[in-house]
Formats: C-alpha cells, structure tokens, sequence
C-alpha cells in the first residue's frame, strides 16, 4: 500500500509539472494572439521564424478559436481545471469548493481530459498544415504535453483509458442524482452557453471573425479591381487631402489599398497622398530588430516608379505579389512597362533614400509608428476602418459623393 501511494504521489508531481510547463506555454500563446490580432506595434515573436514555423501567422486565422474565445484560452482553462483535480481530494475540505468531492476518481478524469484534448489537438494539427499551411511551435508543444499526461495519468493495470472513461461517466452522472448538483451543474451549464453565444456573436475576442465579414470583399483576394494608373489617386485638386501611411509588408495594408482606391471610386473633392513609413531596419533608423524585410526597398522603388508615372501601378502589385528581391522587383516592372535601367538608378539613388527618409522622419515625428495610419485634416486614424465607417468620416471631412 505505501508503495502504491508514493507511486500515486510520483504521478501527480509528474502531472503537475506537465500542467505547469502546458499553462506556462499557453500564457505566451495568449500573449502571442493578443499582441498578433490587438497591438499593431508588436514585433514578430520568437516563434515566427518563416513562412511555414509561425505562430503568429496561425493566431491571426479564424482557426485559432473555437466559439469565439481563442484556443489558447481554452487551453489555460484545461491545465487549471487538471490542476485543481490534482488536489481535489483537498480542496474539497473547503467550503466553496466542496463540489470537488464529486470526483471520485481524478486521475480518471485527467486521464480521459488528457485523451480528448490531444485527439482534437490531431484535428487542430491537421488544420495548420493541410489548410493553413502554417505550423505553430507552441501550439505542438501542448499536443504533445497533452498527450503525456494522459499517458502519465492513466492505469493500466486496471482497464487503462477504456477505465478512465468509464469512471469519469459514472461519477458524473452519480454526481447530477444529487439535486443540488444538478441545479448548480443546469446554472452553470446556461452561464457557459450565455457567455459562448455572447463570444461567438460579438467577435470580442476574436477580430479575424469580425474582418472576415467586415472586409471580405477585401481581403478574400489580393488583387486590387479598383486600381487606378498613374501617379494621381482620387481629384487631383481635391480640398480633402488624405496621407496613407503604409508598410509594404504590411499584411492589412493590401486591404486597407483596395478601400481607399474603391473609396475614391465613389467620393470626389478628395486627393491621396501615399507616404512610405515601412517597419524594416534597412532604412528605418527607429526600429532595434528586423520586422518587415524588404519593405524599404519597394517603398524606393515606388518611389522611383513616381518618376515615371506609375506610382499607384507599382504600389497596388508591390501589396499583391509581394516581392522577395530586387529581381523580381525588376520583372514586375517590366510588366508594367517601366524602364527597368532607369528605375533600378532612381530607387538606389541618394535623391529616393533622402526621400523615403524624410518620410519615415516626418511619419515619426507626428507619433505614427504602425501601419496603415491614416492622416485627415491633421487627425490621426491608426489601423483598418471598415468601409462604411472610412466613407463616413471623409464625407463629415468635406468629401462628396459621385
């Protein structure tokens, strides 16, 4: 007997400390998605290694939730829920959680916990690497800590996890006989399915679901139908004047370009005026670690391709194609008709660089470090605004309709 309850104390010390490294690892999940889909500012995380390792990129998918409230939230509720079964058999000497008694069996029930989790953990894999096409490194961490502590949990001299399941069902429906854990259990229940419908209907906690309906017509595809050519956006002439500050590596900004071309589409007495402040520390002295690569070498070359007149040819394919280099900076040009000899002299030229850097200054100096930001009438507006909103306040700005 006393062998058997040591071996049941390594167990829980071993599940214990599993449960503190998978709630550790979802406290950064969560700061991941918060800084990914609320802080604009936010540098990359560490985990945001490539196209493919990128946490980041997977916290900003609609899949990263399930009923409104981000995965990795749920996760924390999981690891405290094991957590608290570990010391059942003492918390439930307290008077607020003397419910705790009616798991009999909790081990039992870590056990079946840990088999579901990391069953739908297999689906959320699948996920990422058949349809988001992405991997986060984090993410797969709590797969696998899941997994151990199921196995870790498990008895398997006495039925393993067929057991487990078993007596996690009798104790539950034992536990709901009892009418005042029956009531407390119905209350919770509706308190749970309130707050899930209240999460999944506003969106609080999860703005891809909320872009996804607000901007769909922008950003279901990169290409840009409302593009216009040449180097003016909108009435040349315009009283309104709005300054777009962009970020050609800037995932939102391809977006918030096609808004403010269909914008103009549809308003006069309104002119744009594109300014460059790109977040890569190749030419913006403000930044202390490589964000947006190559950023500034589009924003030169737009800039260059406004010499020839074609600034807003370049910029709207500069946001589709997203250019990886020089070369095929260079054949997009080409498409476009630009001289390519003259373009490749402007964007490495001292005249460009002292332009775009006097851009980033002045950007700077007006307390714009995050893109898109938009500037109307001396106001500041950081961020994506949905389309009706963006007409709304250029229309109250002195903009008229066509």
């Amino acid at each position: 007997m006393e062998n058997e309850n040591k071996f049941l104390s390594a167990k829980k010390i071993i599940i214990l400390i599993l449960t503190l490294i998978g709630f550790i690892t979802t406290i950064k999940l969560a700061i991941i998605y918060y800084n990914a889909n609320f802080n604009p500012y936010a540098l990359p995380s560490f985990c945001s290694v490539d196209e493919f390792i990128d946490c980041d990129g997977v916290a900003k998918t609609s899949e990263s939730q399930f009923f409104g409230i981000p995965l990795a939230y749920w996760g924390l509720f999981l690891y405290s829920f094991i957590t608290m079964l570990i010391f059942a058999p003492k918390l439930k000497n307290f008077r607020l959680l003397r419910f705790l008694e009616v798991f009999k069996n909790p081990l039992d029930y870590i056990t079946a916990l840990g088999v579901i989790s990391f069953a739908i953990s297999m689906v959320l894999l699948c996920i990422s690497l058949f349809e988001i096409n992405k991997l986060c490194v984090l993410c797969a961490c709590t797969y696998v800590i899941d997994l151990l502590i199921a196995l870790v949990a498990a008895d398997y001299k006495n039925g393993g996890f067929i057991k487990a399941f078993k007596n996690s069902f009798i104790d539950f429906f034992n536990a709901i006989k009892i009418k005042k854990y029956l009531i407390a259990f119905l209350i919770v229940a509706a308190a749970a399915a309130g707050f899930l419908t209240y999460t999944t209907k506003s969106k609080i906690f999860t703005p891809q679901l909320k872009n996804q309906s607000v901007y769909a017509e922008f950003i279901r595809t990169k290409h840009n139908k409302y593009a216009v050519k040449g180097n003016v956006l909108g009435d040349e002439n315009g009283s309104v004047i709005v300054y777009a500050y962009t970020d050609y590596r800037c995932n939102i900004c391809c977006a918030y370009n096609m808004i403010i071309h269909k914008l103009m589409r549809e308003l006069k007495n309104v002119k744009v005026v594109h300014k460059n402040i790109p977040l890569d520390t190749e030419c913006n002295k403000y930044l202390r670690q490589p964000f947006h690569v190559g950023a500034c070498t589009m924003a030169r070359y737009a800039i260059a391709a406004e010499k020839q007149g074609k600034f807003w040819d370049i910029n709207s394919v500069f946001f589709e194609k997203q250019p990886d280099n020089e070369e095929e900076i260079l054949e997009i040009a080409k498409k476009l008709r630009l001289d390519t000899e003259q373009l490749q002299r402007d964007a490495n030229s001292f005249e460009v660089k002292k332009q775009l850097e006097d851009e980033i200054e002045e950007a700077t100096s007006k307390g714009i470090n995050g893109t898109p930001t938009t500037e109307i009438n001396g106001k500041l507006y950081v961020g994506i605004r949905p389309y009706d909103e963006f007409k709304q306040i250029l229309i109250e700005a002195g903009a008229k309709e066509k």
